[in-house]
């Protein structure tokens, strides 16, 4: 099978979720140095106008609030983007969220809420995406994870399992979609310098600084790569402790556990 079409500017307009900050917005930002029209969502309108006015030419940010835990609103704006700025050839799906868990912190409706806007939140832009990409054959989807869902980590009970749903439904969507051309890609970040991670209280290895992640997932973005990976030292040990059985993971998996979690 022939590889999919990657996208380029000009043949469509670019779509990031979760743009405030962090890894989405510093994409946009990228995105729109290459000359990508970039229309950039999250809940918080001013925050998402002030990263447009700092566009980089010869692209240019278009700000559109969106909370894409709501269906009817992720629809709706689907409809506007194509209508005012024409066909979505790229979608990064990139909103989430983070709060660090335990067993004895578990609370049903927190973690009802992780899941409905990292697992629920992509599958409604999904659903609102692809109809028209695969009419035209032709599409870019980015699905951004975490190495939090390749395994069982401790404090991650929402949000690894969140990940770990986001990784098995990128890999089906890509088994699904090429058969229409679309291109697929699964974002698997380490520990990277953003609002969420500042939330931990525990050593991150090889933390990255944002810029350097945003620099790196698009240019691999033009890749045939399936799965981004970065920092690559560290993400390259996680994807070994996938193969380990259990006895062995959970003893190393107990070291990093903050004493009293």
């Amino acid at each position: 099978m022939n590889s999919p079409y990657t996208p380029r500017p000009g043949d469509g307009v670019a779509w990031v979720t979760g743009a405030s900050s962090g890894i989405g917005e510093h994409v946009a930002l990228r995105l729109a140095r290459e000359g990508w029209t970039v229309v950039i969502s999250a809940r918080r309108a001013a925050v998402l106008t002030a990263i447009a006015d700092r566009a980089p030419k010869p692209g240019r940010i278009v700000p559109l609030a969106l909370d894409v835990t709501d269906r009817d609103a992720v629809g709706r704006a689907v409809a506007e983007i194509r209508a005012q700025h024409g066909e979505i050839a790229l979608a990064v799906l990139n909103a989430g969220t983070y709060q660090p868990d335990s067993a004895a912190s578990l609370d049903a409706a927190a973690f009802r809420a992780t899941h409905e806007l990292n697992v629920m939140g992509t599958v409604h832009c999904l659903e609102a995406v692809l109809p028209a990409m695969i009419a035209r054959r032709r599409g870019h989807l980015v699905v951004v994870s975490s190495v939090a869902g390749y395994r069982g980590l401790p404090r991650s009970l929402a949000y690894g399992s969140s990940k770990a749903a986001l990784i098995n439904l990128t890999e089906s969507l890509k088994m699904d979609v090429e058969r229409f051309g679309l291109k697929t890609q699964l974002v698997n970040p380490g520990f990277i310098r953003t609002p969420l991670t500042d939330r931990n209280d525990f050593p991150m290895p090889f933390l990255m600084p944002v810029e350097d992640a945003a620099e790196r997932m698009v240019t691999e973005m033009k890749g045939d790569r399936f799965e981004i990976t970065f920092p690559r030292r560290f993400t390259f040990l996680l994807q070994r402790l996938r193969c380990l059985p259990y006895p062995a993971y959970f003893a190393l998996a107990r070291r990093a556990m903050p004493k009293g979690g």
